[in-house]
């Protein structure tokens, strides 16, 4: 019987997707010796508002543009299909529902990590999933408050000092973010004009 598959999961708002997001996910999927991962869209992320983030079509549209020619590159409609906000524990259900032969694994920040015990049901998604926290050259999981019940792996990562919050900023100063940015999402922000008033 064949070993069942090893997938990633990668959320996140990805408003846009950056080249930082595309290393990091690399190398986890790599250290951890992943068969895919994919890069979930959240339709809307529980800690922030209404409207805080662009539309999820126009996001999942940029996740698309930025993983295409990557094989092991997915990107999953899973959240975007749900009503919001977008819980990671509902979204591994759906995707243990939908396939039953993969294992799971979360990959989240240290940042992310911090949180962790904030987000809906944390020991339902340990059942689900393992958890890969990336930590960035600096910034240890142990250092970030990480959840001292549940069970989780580091998996060390190159440090991008490029956040989605800071393209936009750029974009709406008029500054370039080419490089920043694969240049399918570049010249979908240039073409759609977006963050131009952010």
């Amino acid at each position: 019987m064949a070993e069942p598959r090893e997938i990633g999961v990668f959320g996140g708002s990805f408003d846009p997707p950056h080249v930082g997001h595309l290393i990091v996910a690399r190398e986890a999927m790599e250290q951890l010796g992943l068969d895919a991962v994919w890069f979930v869209p959240a339709r809307r992320s529980p800690f922030k508002a209404e409207g805080d983030s662009s539309p999820a079509e126009t996001r999942l549209a940029m996740v698309a543009r930025a993983t295409e020619g990557a094989p092991d590159f997915d990107v999953s409609r899973v959240e975007v299909e749900r009503p919001a906000p977008s819980y990671m524990v509902d979204t591994l259900r759906a995707l243990t529902a939908r396939e039953p032969g993969v294992r799971w694994t979360l990959l989240i920040g240290a940042d992310q990590w911090r949180d962790f015990v904030a987000w809906k049901d944390p020991e339902g998604i340990a059942d689900l999933a393992r958890i890969a926290v990336m930590a960035r050259d600096g910034v240890r999981p142990e250092d970030a408050g990480s959840h001292p019940d549940l069970p989780w792996v580091e998996v060390p990562v190159t440090r991008i000092d490029i956040s989605s919050s800071s393209v936009r900023r750029r974009v709406a100063a008029g500054r370039s973010v080419r490089h920043m940015v694969p240049d399918t999402v570049h010249a979908f922000i240039e073409s759609n004009g977006l963050y131009s008033s952010c």
